[in-house]
């Protein structure tokens, strides 16, 4: 399955606020779920294996480091429980670069999916991601709902990140 989406990362000390917020607004909680995502070397963009009790994908990507809303161009492998043996595969072929070991608390409200994070050695986060699963929405609807819900749920400019957590974690 492929898609784009608009998504935002913030470094988050308000993550019990946040989850108060969203639940008031009436957002389908999916549940915590404790993930890997362990990052391989590639020829162009980024390639991740993540694992966890929810989500399990091979996930390519490409996306701009940048502060604020950032556009993804995403691949989704929908793993199921074949995760361990892929990531033999994956061992076998690729150098890892990086392991991201996180919790990630997962909301919905409708097409925009809203992460609570707590991940080791980096600390608590918070992401809005604005997903074109239909390729109907557009680029501009998807910026203009993750600026919404950075209002909402206040978000400041001075606490959004450009990297990903494996940048991050690679110094």
């Amino acid at each position: 399955m492929s898609h784009i989406n608009i998504e935002i990362k913030a470094r988050s000390s308000r993550n019990n606020e946040i989850r108060k917020k969203l639940l008031e607004m009436g957002a389908d909680f999916k549940g915590e779920d404790h993930q890997i995502d362990t990052y391989f070397k590639v020829d162009f963009g980024r390639l991740k294996l993540r694992e966890g009790n929810i989500e399990n994908n091979l996930i390519a990507y490409s996306r701009n480091n940048r502060k604020g809303s950032k556009k993804s161009e995403v691949v989704l492998y929908e793993a199921g429980n074949k995760t361990k043996d892929l990531k033999k595969v994956m061992e076998s072929s690729h150098k890892i670069l990086a392991v991201v070991d996180k919790r990630r608390e997962i909301y919905f409200i409708d097409n925009v999916k809203f992460h609570l994070d707590r991940v080791n050695g980096l600390g608590e986060f918070m992401e809005i991601e604005a997903i074109d699963f239909s390729g109907d929405v557009g680029e501009e609807k998807l910026k203009k709902q993750c600026e919404e819900y950075m209002k909402i749920l206040k978000i400041e400019e001075k606490d959004l990140i450009e990297n990903s957590y494996s940048d991050m974690l690679m110094g």
